[in-house]
């Protein structure tokens, strides 16, 4: 089963830094992978993003997701519900003297025939989406004011 998962620290307070990830409308600020994304429906718990992210060939993949936990400046959880792969991820914050501790973590269940055939791509892909971080943390501390 793929997964990747990474712990970062960014000089802004949780509440900051869920603000900015829990708005999918941001990721392409900080996700290199992703192509296009859009508020399809909701808000908070539940919400959905219509998101296209970077496959094979630099083609356009459909990644949509459903947001599946909502706890302002503590977790949120998303469950993938379109394309050829269906990945589950979660940031988990916590106050630190430095500003926030953030978690990412992602996992996929492949069957038998995919996990042959993608298997390694999409633990790439997980590798550089808990990467991104990185350009997160960049992000959000180049915007204080």
């Amino acid at each position: 089963m793929p997964a990747a998962s990474r712990t970062i620290t960014i000089g802004r307070t949780p509440a900051e830094v869920f603000d900015f990830v829990a708005d999918g409308t941001t990721a392409t600020q900080w996700r290199p992978g992703v192509l296009d994304i859009a508020l399809a429906s909701g808000a908070g718990l539940g919400a959905r993003y219509r998101q296209g992210v970077r496959g094979p060939g630099g083609r356009r993949v459909d990644a949509d997701y459903e947001v599946t936990a909502w706890e302002p400046g503590r977790r949120l959880a998303f469950q993938a519900v379109a394309g050829p792969v269906r990945p589950s991820g979660e940031y988990a914050l916590e106050a630190v003297p430095a500003g926030t501790q953030l978690r990412f973590s992602l996992a996929c269940r492949l069957g038998f025939p995919k996990s042959l055939l993608m298997g390694g791509a999409v633990q790439k892909s997980m590798d550089a989406e808990v990467g991104a971080l990185d350009r997160l943390k960049a992000v959000l501390e180049g915007q204080r004011a």
